[in-house]
Formats: structure tokens, sequence, C-alpha cells
């Protein structure tokens, strides 16, 4: 591998994940930031109690992400070899939480109960 253009890593994924599970999670992704920006538009304000509990919600997606990618490519937490799988397994985790918040803010929004419905614009 010469050059990293962007059909080698959609290759390189599709290779890890599985055709299959790859576009899934792409399909998911985006459908997840549809209704993201659908619930910003739509409230015109960010519910700093949805936002506080999908913060609260990110060392859980961090550790899955993590999780998910280790059983995908059959490695271990022992098999960390250097700086660059320290740096790619960080990136993994804070893409997994911030992926996590975003998923937990819009469900809440979206199917949220009143109390969390209503507390828009309040301090």
């Amino acid at each position: 591998m010469q050059d990293l253009t962007f059909e080698t890593l959609i290759a390189v994924f599709e290779e890890i994940f599985g055709r299959g599970l790859f576009w899934a999670m792409v399909v998911g992704a985006s459908l997840v930031t549809l209704a993201y920006l659908y619930v910003l538009i739509r409230d015109r304000a960010v519910s700093w109690r949805k936002f506080l509990f999908a913060q609260l919600s990110m060392p859980v997606g961090a550790v899955l992400a993590v999780w998910f990618v280790m059983a995908m490519t059959k490695s271990r937490l022992s098999d960390i070899g250097g700086p660059i799988d320290v740096t790619v397994l960080s990136c993994i985790a804070l893409v997994g939480a911030i992926g996590m918040a975003i998923l937990v803010y819009t469900l809440e929004s979206l199917i949220g109960s009143n109390r969390t419905r209503d507390d828009l614009g309040k301090p």
C-alpha cells in the first residue's frame, strides 16, 4: 500500500468489519446524524439537561467502541505494540464517546419524557 486513498480506507474497513456490517454502520451513522440535525433545527436550542445526560453516557460509548473494534479484529489490549496503536485506540474511543453522546441526545429528544421535552429555555 503506497498511497492512502479514500477507496483504500473503504476497502480496509470492509475487510475488517465485513461488507454488510460496514455499510450498515455507515447507514446507521448517517440516519443518527440526520436525526440529530433535525432535533437541533426543530428545538432551536440546546437542552442542557439532555446535554448533561448525553455527556454522562460518553464513557460507555468509548468503552463499547474499543470493545467492538477489539472483537472485530480478534485483538486484545495486550496486543498494543507502540504509540500508533495507543493513538488509534484513543481515536476509536473518542469517536465512540462522541457518537454515543449524539445518539443519547437525539433519542432523548425524539422519544424522551414530557419532563425533558419541557426544559428548553429554562436556566
